[in-house]
């Protein structure tokens, strides 16, 4: 028995070009990750430069609730994928409209912060550095978010036309790792600006 085990070994499993719509997204988030590095170090680099106020402690408020609401879509886009993977129309079509409202509430209460920001506390994006730093990097983030959310709301609109089906899965779970990666920028701008920025 084992001279035939050993006369045939187990077939290593035959390896497959990923993806092109895996490249093409591990290429964009590069590329974005990049273009995020140099808006940081930008921000660090001039935190406290400011030689006018106002400056950071004087107006930033933590942004707590919805920080925890785009870091929860993160949870949610998982299920949706999950329950696409596994046909389960319903969940999937469930969890993907929780993510839609999750990335909504952060980007309104974005909008919210910087008009208290700018009608309130003076700050705006030719005040100072600072202002000119804060808005550039989160604004930039912002843009990203709207960007994800507009993608997200045309598969919530396929979803409602019964369009999306469990063989598009794949193309869903690509798109879902953009999403993730603007959460995961949150979390750095979130340190950064809000954290060690203060």
């Amino acid at each position: 028995m084992n001279s035939v085990a050993a006369a045939h070994p187990p077939l290593k499993p035959e390896w497959t070009l990923p993806s092109r719509g895996r490249v093409g997204m591990f290429c964009l988030i590069a590329a974005e990750s990049a273009v995020f590095t140099i808006f940081v170090i930008a921000y660090i680099f001039y935190i406290g430069k400011s030689v006018s106020g106002p400056q950071p402690n004087d107006v930033l408020e933590l942004p707590i609730f919805i920080s925890i609401c785009l870091l929860s879509s993160s949870i949610t886009i998982h299920l949706a994928v999950r329950a696409l993977g596994k046909a389960q129309l319903g969940s999937f079509a469930l969890w993907w409209v929780v993510t839609l409202a999750l990335g909504s509430i952060f980007l309104v209460g974005t909008g919210r912060e910087w008009h208290h920001l700018i009608y309130e506390k003076g700050l705006t994006i030719n005040t100072n550095l600072f202002g000119t730093t804060y808005y550039s990097l989160v604004g930039l983030h912002a843009f990203h978010v709207t960007v994800g959310l507009l993608a997200i709301l045309a598969v919530a609109i396929f979803t409602l036309m019964k369009k999306v089906k469990p063989e598009h899965h794949e193309k869903v779970e690509v798109f879902s790792m953009y999403w993730h990666f603007v959460d995961a920028v949150w979390v750095i701008v979130f340190t950064v600006v809000y954290i060690v920025g203060r």
